[in-house]
């Protein structure tokens, strides 16, 4: 695998591409306060990613068979457009300063979100990203989501690379499982968690920002 040189990099997006993990924490846990239930961090870190079949079952378990999970969600949502349409969406540092090196270098780009098609594509066109990708994944395109490697591995046929040819971009744990699983190099940047003990063989590089990971280029590419 390490003799192989990259031609594809494929992009989670929320926070990895944009900081809209920190909301995602803070308004899950107000909507869920909203009908009565006291989410803490570590619930919401666990759903992380997480595609839909699975982390309803896994807010289930925390919560009760009652936890009302489609409105909660519905809450969140709504808590999340109203604050990002007042406030607009911050990107990640070095996020241009990667995409432009990886373009300059003929690398094929996609992105690879449990985030649905709709938002994701509105996330895009208010950065100025969505030039950037010859292929856009999203968790409502495909049965089965992160933390299987379904969407990296379509992400790949996508992009008609093998995702041995690949870099995979992520910061939370299900997403890195899922890359891994797909056989991408998998780079962690961290968000809300550092990498964990279990994480470290799975990846390829962990860097601070996305800029300084430019560095795991040199001779790859």
């Amino acid at each position: 695998m390490n003799d192989l040189k990259i031609k594809g990099a494929i992009f989670d997006m929320d926070g990895l591409m944009i900081d809209t993990e920190k909301l995602y924490l803070r308004f899950w846990k107000q909507a869920a306060a909203d009908f009565g239930y006291n989410m803490e961090d570590h619930h919401v870190f666990a759903i992380r990613s997480l595609a839909r079949k699975y982390s309803v079952p896994k807010l289930k378990r925390f919560f009760g068979e009652d936890f009302p999970t489609e409105e909660v969600r519905q809450r969140r949502t709504e808590l999340i457009n109203a604050h990002i349409e007042k406030y607009g969406i911050e990107t990640k540092h070095g996020l241009f300063q990667l995409l432009d090196h990886l373009k300059k270098n003929n690398i094929k780009l996609a992105v690879a979100t449990a985030t649905r098609r709709e938002r994701t594509l509105a996330y895009l066109g208010m950065i100025n990203a969505a030039n950037y990708f010859d292929a856009v994944i999203c968790g409502d395109m495909i049965e089965n989501g992160k933390p299987d490697p379904d969407i990296y591995l379509t992400a790949a046929a996508q992009l008609k690379l093998d995702p041995h040819e690949c870099t995979a971009f992520e910061d939370s744990p299900n997403g890195i499982k899922a890359a891994f699983s797909a056989g991408c190099h998998t780079i962690m940047i961290p968000d809300m968690t550092p990498p964990e003990a279990e994480l470290m063989p799975m990846l390829s590089g962990v860097y601070d920002t996305l800029d300084k990971s430019i560095d795991f280029f040199e001779g790859r590419i």
